[in-house]
């Protein structure tokens, strides 16, 4: 079987999906399978060096209308054509004759396009884009969500036969793992301003609304009154307001951001925090979440849709408004270690489901059932 994969425009820096779509191509390349991996080409957004944003509405002209027509091409040699990531579903449209499967990660934007409330607000040129989105996942053979959760979005707002919707979880697309002690500070020995050997509890994610950092803060601020601990913030560096909010909480001085964290680096915070605290308002998955629990690291999250489905009763789970609660659970799993590491075992064997070959045998599964009625 021969799978042409479509990824990302690189110049858009999505990088949880560039590691999916490099997860598929490795997985099934180990499986045998003759694979194809081809993204929207960087030509005419290199006319604009250094002119932002000009290089954005250049890299429409890259996507939109050079790369169709090199898909339309490409697509003839596959059996079936795997588009990775829902956000580049308009190309369903240009494969041909050739079964097309869209992994949907979340339509969190499409919902927010549509009115929703999931802290994903639409600009015009937004709620454009995200039409085009839903009409490609219409185009699309099979739509294989990441979640239920997810899936029950793509049923409400793509529908179409049951048969062509599947839920296949997330795998882990690093294998994150439990490492010794001495390898966790030698890694984390170059972190400005973190005492990796203090209590920390680390959150990993972004500034969006929907990843509300603003409830790590607050919580963390409440248990910092009764506990010597330390806040660790891993991934985009904070914005004007979270900074202004951390001075408020009069938290500064025990508070570390990791810019952009190395995967050896996240590894080795996640081997050495107290718990990843990870209170989302709205996700399709979580994969912190699995990569914490890879490490031995408990999770402390709230009863968002996906994670009833990710984490079940291996985390500690509360309403996304519970900030006391959260604030408690941080203090209790501080101070009882008996209890800390129940839920290390816990979510050490829950994150043994999220094998990258077990996803890969069920994507091949649904290939097979769908590139044989081409």
């Amino acid at each position: 079987m021969k799978i042409l994969l479509i990824g990302n425009y690189l110049s858009d820096g999505q990088e949880s999906m560039q590691r999916f779509t490099t997860l598929m191509q490795d997985g099934l390349t180990r499986a045998g399978y003759r694979t194809k991996l081809i993204r929207p080409p960087e030509f005419i957004s290199r006319l604009s060096p250094g002119l932002k944003g000009l290089r954005k509405w250049l890299g429409y002209v890259d996507k939109f209308v050079i790369f169709p027509v090199l898909l339309r091409a490409a697509a003839r040699w596959a059996d079936i054509v795997h588009i990775c990531d829902h956000s580049n579903a308009s190309y369903a449209r240009w494969v041909g004759m050739t079964p097309c499967l869209v992994t949907c990660h979340d339509l969190l934007a499409v919902r927010g396009a549509l009115g929703e409330q999931t802290d994903c607000p639409a600009s015009r040129t937004g709620r454009y884009l995200q039409q085009w989105i839903v009409q490609g996942l219409r185009s699309a053979t099979v739509l294989v969500s990441v979640s239920t959760a997810t899936s029950l979005d793509v049923e409400h707002i793509v529908g179409g036969p049951a048969h062509t919707r599947k839920v296949v979880l997330n795998a882990l697309n690093y294998p994150y793992q439990r490492i010794s002690r001495e390898e966790s500070l030698g890694r984390l020995s170059q972190v400005a301003q973190l005492e990796p050997t203090k209590p920390f509890v680390l959150h990993v994610g972004q500034n969006q609304a929907r990843k509300n950092r603003g409830g790590v803060i607050r919580a963390f601020a409440r248990a910092s009154r009764e506990i010597d601990c330390r806040l660790v913030l891993a991934g985009q560096s904070l914005s004007p307001e979270l900074q202004e909010l951390i001075r408020a909480e009069g938290i500064a001085d025990r508070v570390t951001v990791v810019i952009k964290p190395s995967n050896e680096v996240l590894e080795a915070l996640y081997n050495m925090a107290l718990a990843l605290f990870f209170p989302s308002r709205y996700e399709g998955f979580g994969w912190p979440i699995i990569e914490a629990q890879a490490c031995g690291c408990p999770v402390i999250c709230s009863r968002c849709a996906p994670f009833s489905e990710v984490v079940g009763s291996t985390g500690i789970t509360r309403e996304v408004d519970d900030e006391s609660g959260f604030a408690a659970d941080i203090v209790r799993l501080a101070r009882d270690a008996a209890e800390r590491e129940a839920w290390v075992g816990k979510s050490l064997e829950n994150a043994a489901r999220f094998n990258p070959e077990q996803m890969i045998a069920r994507y091949v599964d649904v290939y097979r059932e769908f590139a044989k009625r081409r």
